[in-house]
């Protein structure tokens, strides 16, 4: 039986029409719903080609056991983030926020208001290598909201003065040179000398930051800016993460050496790579 995606357009919310999940589209009736029930929202966004949103779709929105929570307990509303870039760069800025990380499938309880006040981004059915289960949540997020409905309200109103104060803060023009030191600093200090790239794994191209490095290179003839470059783009170009056969770059590797690729290419990384490669 169809759910109210099955009258939508974009192929990633048909995807997920035939779900057990009783979906709606981001629209006034699915809140106007929540409000009237007064159930909390879950919102799930993804896109048609993200691996981690199949697999969190087959695990737990094709599975009755998580149907069942979901429809007992929230309105769930399915966002395709092609189709709304502007809605998720809001939850994605959450998730960071209250994470320290994003992406896909973004996962995100909130209000009927709209107001988040948990997030998330892949949870497996049941808990596994410490990633809370996503049942497991459901029902601890289902009991609070009706047990200790202040907590979540609380932890709603302070991520939504943090994110203010964070606008506040990027409205005011305060980029200059003392920027720009920090900024390299902060690649200095977490640059993998061994293998390439920043910080641990997982490890991703990030050509932006590759690009800010050689323009530090330009303007201040730092030699270790340019090394920092060239070791990361030689480390990829040599491993894993490069399709040594169909060519291009996966979106990440899983560990620190650049051997295991996730296997998913996003075409603004290869344009982006591109031309970090040709600056270089």
């Amino acid at each position: 039986m169809s759910n109210h995606l099955a009258g939508e357009t974009s192929p990633y919310l048909l995807q997920h029409a035939e779900n057990p999940v009783d979906w709606h589209a981001w629209n006034e009736e699915a809140f106007r719903k929540a409000k009237e029930e007064d159930r909390p929202i879950f919102l799930s966004i993804g896109y048609a080609t993200c691996h981690w949103c199949h697999v969190m779709a087959h695990e737990s929105f094709e599975d009755g056991e998580v149907a069942d929570l979901l429809n007992q307990s929230f309105v769930s509303i399915k966002v395709d983030r092609e189709e709304r870039p502007d809605v998720d760069q809001i939850y994605m800025s959450v998730c960071q926020a209250l994470t320290g990380q994003g992406g896909w499938p973004l996962s995100i309880f909130m209000t009927p208001e709209g107001n988040p006040f948990f997030a998330g981004t892949y949870f497996p059915k049941s808990g596994r290598m410490g990633l809370m289960g996503f049942t497991d949540l459901l029902r601890k997020i289902a009991t609070l909201w009706r047990a200790d409905r202040e907590k979540i309200l609380q932890s709603s109103g302070e991520i939504r003065q943090a994110l203010q104060r964070e606008d506040r803060a990027l409205a005011e023009p305060s980029l200059d040179l003392g920027v720009l030191k920090k900024g390299y600093a902060q690649f200095e200090r977490t640059f993998d000398e061994k293998w390439g790239g920043f910080g641990s794994a997982p490890k991703f191209p990030t050509p932006h930051h590759l690009t800010f490095l050689l323009r530090w290179f330009r303007r201040n003839a730092d030699p270790r800016a340019g090394k920092m470059v060239e070791k990361t783009l030689d480390s990829m170009r040599r491993g894993g993460i490069f399709d040594q056969l169909g060519l291009g770059f996966h979106r990440y590797s899983v560990d620190e050496k650049w051997q295991i690729p996730h296997f998913e290419k996003m075409l603004y990384d290869q344009a982006l790579l591109a031309m970090a490669y040709v600056e270089a």
